[in-house]
């Protein structure tokens, strides 16, 4: 094998070691801290919320649709698209702040979004995690309609090594904070998935949002 390989997979060893377990990502959201913290819920109408019909449903539970595309290797992450919400961001990296939770972009840049470089990249196999705040006290921000996504809508990830790749949404849910299932969102169903992730759920000044919303997502082509 020679040097220049023996290099890469080095290099590709230790990006992984260095990728948060799920099961420590879990247990902290599962103990009731949010991924999302904050978020301003200042506005005479709140940002939608997913309807009933929206929640994944049994084919997503066991896995029965389609065979998805072969998994990409590892890019990170340029932009994220969501057409059907207007939504065209460029995406920072983002990872796990000093008291452990999943750090979220600046409030006071509220059109970026977030990629948790402790998960894999999308496309990957496995699940990856972009983040983003509904709103601050300016008005709304990146992810405000997020709630609003059916079954069917498409979410499109720019990666930094020339590919696009499309996600296709099969459940959208909003969580309680206090009951977030960790397994069930960040766990792998052995096949390239991507969550987006903002606040959502009832709002109170003093606490915040108290809930999360979650869009759940499969690899669908790669362009």
């Amino acid at each position: 094998m020679s040097a220049s390989k023996l290099a890469q997979l080095a290099e590709e060893e230790e990006r992984r070691r260095k990728r948060a377990p799920w099961g420590v990502i879990a247990l902290v959201l599962l103990t009731g801290l949010a991924l999302i913290r904050n978020g301003s819920g200042e506005f005479d109408v709140g940002p939608p919320q997913p309807a009933t019909a929206a929640a994944p449903d049994n084919r997503a539970t066991l896995g029965t649709y389609a065979p998805a595309p072969a998994p990409l290797p590892f890019s990170p992450v340029q932009r994220v698209r969501i057409p059907a919400i207007q939504v065209d961001a460029p995406v920072v990296q983002v990872g796990l702040d000093a008291d452990g939770w999943v750090a979220a972009p600046p409030p006071e840049n509220p059109g970026l979004a977030g990629w948790f470089t402790g998960a894999v990249s999308p496309g990957e196999k496995g699940t990856a995690v972009i983040v983003g705040h509904v709103d601050n006290k300016q008005g709304p921000a990146v992810f405000y309609g997020l709630g609003a996504l059916k079954k069917g809508n498409q979410v499109e990830v720019l990666r930094q090594d020339g590919k696009t790749a499309v996600f296709e949404i099969y459940g959208v849910e909003v969580f309680e904070k206090t009951n977030f299932p960790g397994d069930r969102v960040y766990g792998s169903k052995g096949a390239p998935e991507l969550r987006v992730i903002t606040c959502g759920g009832g709002f109170s000044k003093q606490n915040g949002y108290d809930g999360n919303v979650v869009v759940f997502a499969r690899l669908a082509a790669v362009v």
